[in-house]
């Protein structure tokens, strides 16, 4: 499989910089994914916008996302692979500093940076926005080295009742160091302008959860890449 990707970077600045990979939503490598990835060059990354499908497929109709998001998710052995060679090449451009990185996803693209957290992936963090917060096993949790932030709508209905809390209860007794916010009322897909047109239940756009997501994230990557004292 043909995958592709878009790396954004400011050629006003010189020198390695620490780098973000960008995963999209189930819809594949859309001008949302590449939005946010322009967003993050602009404030001093370098971003790379990942393809986790495959050149071209890219979709506005559920019935494709879900069949594309399913392939992937159905072999978690070829999941992790793919996502480690959208690290990885992130990694070898010459703007990035390897020993600097982190992963954000949206969607299926939160699941994809937590396969990476659990796969033992050599990230400072990992960032999902409404995510389905996948729990991993005793032994992933042991080889997560990145600090993680989730940001989940308080009011997705595609995660089920309780399912939140028992994620952030587990990874919390496993030593992980996560931050999680669940925003009051935010639907899935609440970071998305225009997510409310796809007419799609329970997918809303949340102006107010999508700024204090993103400032959460600003504040999360200064965190951890931050100079060691």
């Amino acid at each position: 499989t043909e995958l592709g990707g878009e790396v954004y970077w400011d050629d006003a600045q010189s020198g390695p910089r620490p780098g973000v990979l960008v995963v999209h939503e189930w819809w594949g490598l859309n001008d949302y994914a590449r939005e946010r990835a322009r967003q993050l060059a602009a404030q001093g990354y370098v971003a790379f916008a990942a393809d986790m499908y495959g050149k071209g497929r890219v979709t506005d109709h559920p019935e494709d996302a879900g069949r594309w998001m399913s392939e992937i998710t159905a072999n978690v052995g070829t999941w992790r692979e793919r996502a480690t060679l959208a690290l990885e090449t992130l990694a070898a451009r010459p703007q990035a500093d390897p020993a600097r990185l982190a992963a954000i996803g949206y969607c299926f693209g939160g699941a994809t940076v937590m396969q990476l957290a659990y796969a033992g992936a050599e990230l400072k963090g990992v960032a999902s926005f409404h995510g389905p917060l996948p729990i991993g096993t005793p032994e992933e949790f042991a080889a997560v080295k990145a600090k993680v932030l989730v940001e989940h709508g308080a009011a997705d209905p595609f995660i089920k009742p309780g399912h939140a809390a028992r994620f952030k209860e587990v990874l919390g007794a496993s030593g992980i160091d996560l931050r999680m916010h669940e925003h009051p009322g935010a639907k899935h897909g609440f970071t998305v302008p225009g997510a409310d047109a796809r007419g799609m239940d329970g997918v809303a756009y949340d102006a107010a959860a999508d700024r204090a997501s993103w400032a959460a994230l600003q504040a999360f990557l200064a965190e951890i890449f931050a100079p060691a004292r």
